[in-house]
């Protein structure tokens, strides 16, 4: 089998990767305006060839996965974590909800687009990269050993579905409540399942 090389991985690195900072820019300045950019409307805020765009980002989802930042730290708790789960989780979701304000439109974007998106498709772009998830296994994993991998597993999911711009979004949204009180509440909500969770244990 042949592998395809993506277009910026070869030749004339350098200006590439100054092509598609303008395009990710010209894409961050359309969606500051409240607007969700489309290839093309990144391509003519850079003040770049709209077929060119097209070589950096094959559609919408694309460039919009690359507004928000990589984040690929594997822990969010530091080079000495706290050993108490409880200090862990808190360390954690603050984190996650200071993320999800600083780019909550970005986020907000990203989330109507994959909800647009056919996941039945040949080609699916996965938007949510699943680093909420890996970054809550992390905070709650003194609880491993004491829950079976189903349980685990649940209140791990059960976490990240209580603190996410999926929850922001309902909670500001429908909910109307203030961004300070939607973080509030979200990280009540991953509190409270944990504490249930020690509780029963502890019977």
């Amino acid at each position: 089998m042949v592998m395809s090389i993506p277009y910026e991985s070869h030749g004339r690195r350098q200006q590439k990767g100054r092509t598609r900072a303008a395009l990710i820019e010209g894409a961050r300045a359309i969606l500051a305006d409240g607007v969700i950019p489309t290839v093309e409307q990144a391509a003519q805020r850079a003040g770049i060839a709209r077929t060119t765009a097209y070589r950096y980002f094959r559609n919408q989802a694309a460039l919009l996965l690359a507004i928000y930042p990589e984040l690929d730290e594997r822990s969010l708790l530091g080079d000495n974590p706290p050993a108490d789960v409880a200090s862990r989780l808190d360390i954690v979701i603050e984190n996650i909800t200071e993320q999800i304000l600083e780019h909550e439109q970005a986020l907000r974007a990203q989330l109507r687009i994959a909800l647009e998106m056919d996941p039945s498709g040949d080609d699916p772009l996965p938007l949510r990269q699943g680093r909420a998830i890996r970054w809550t296994e992390d905070a709650l994993s003194p609880l491993r050993d004491r829950l079976s991998e189903p349980e685990f597993r649940r209140l791990v999911l059960a976490t990240r579905a209580a603190v996410g711009i999926e929850a922001l979004v309902w909670l500001t949204d429908v909910g109307h409540l203030s961004r300070e009180e939607a973080v509030e509440t979200m990280r009540w909500s991953a509190r409270a399942l944990l504490r249930s969770t020690v509780d029963r244990l502890a019977t």
